[in-house]
């Protein structure tokens, strides 16, 4: 059993917790993520790393609640307890000196570019920060980011905070300013990391994408987080979760995302209702 030591509402659906795994927390890194285990019957459930504290022997995951398995930890305090976390698992993000680095981070996605933009900083780099979320209350991480980020951009879809409009927006601006980019790294909906390469594509500037979102699993078995990258069969679990933006066959991707969409829903609704 792994103790929560703490839960924070963030937004609507989305909360912050605290769980205390020090054999973890000791060798996680930028980009790994977590199998977690609400309960003892429980299906695996694959979530990044959004934060560690070595020292306090603690990693921090946020969960978003939009199946059956994250319903049910929705209900899960301070001071309760899920049956097992597994990890650090996937590769860590390659991160090194490159000089001005642009990271970022869509809706929940916010929280798993997080520690890669940290990371990022802490190696020399001039990072720049894009998060983007539907409004106002969906923002998260802010002082996070802000910690890290030389400067920061903030978009909502209603523009009721920040810049209106959606994170490619802002890239389009930065790369039209003639700003001199050396790397780019996206995490959000995978439509969204789609826009983001098309955008670098273009300027060709190197980008990188985290597939975590992507991840059923997290141990290469079941086949659903399989993408085409450079023509080659990939598992987003296994062989990333880090990719090459330009060789990822995002077609493909979004195609095979919707495929359970109604087995998912159906599930969702069978929780509810045992919950009352």
């Amino acid at each position: 059993m792994v103790k929560i030591l703490k839960k924070e509402v963030m937004s609507v659906n989305v909360s912050l917790y605290v769980l205390e795994t020090p054999d973890i927390a000791a060798k996680a890194r930028p980009g790994q993520f977590v199998i977690i285990r609400v309960h003892d019957k429980g299906e695996r459930v694959p979530l990044t790393i959004a934060d560690f504290d070595r020292k306090a022997g603690t990693i921090t995951i946020v969960v978003q609640e939009i199946g059956a398995s994250t319903k049910k930890m929705s209900v899960k305090n301070a001071g309760d307890s899920i049956a097992g976390v597994v990890g650090p698992l996937g590769m860590p993000t390659h991160i090194e000196k490159k000089g001005t680095v642009v990271c970022i981070g869509g809706g929940i996605g916010i929280a798993c570019i997080y520690p890669i933009a940290r990371g990022f900083h802490e190696a020399g780099n001039n990072v720049i920060g894009i998060i983007g979320a539907r409004n106002k209350d969906y923002v998260i991480f802010e002082d996070r980011m802000r910690a890290v980020c030389k400067d920061l951009h903030i978009t909502t879809d209603d523009g009721s905070y920040g810049k209106k409009g959606f994170v490619t927006t802002v890239l389009k601006e930065l790369i039209d300013s003639k700003m001199h980019i050396d790397q780019v790294f996206a995490v959000g909906p995978a439509v969204m990391m789609a826009a983001v390469s098309e955008v670098t594509k273009t300027a060709k500037v190197p980008t990188f994408v985290s597939l975590n979102p992507i991840m059923v699993d997290g141990t290469g078995m079941c086949g659903g987080c399989r993408v085409t990258v450079g023509g080659q069969t990939k598992f987003a679990c296994v062989d990333g979760p880090d990719f090459d933006a330009h060789q990822v066959d995002f077609k493909e991707l979004l195609q095979r995302q919707g495929a359970y969409k109604r087995d998912e829903s159906c599930h969702l609704d069978k929780v509810i209702k045992e919950q009352g």
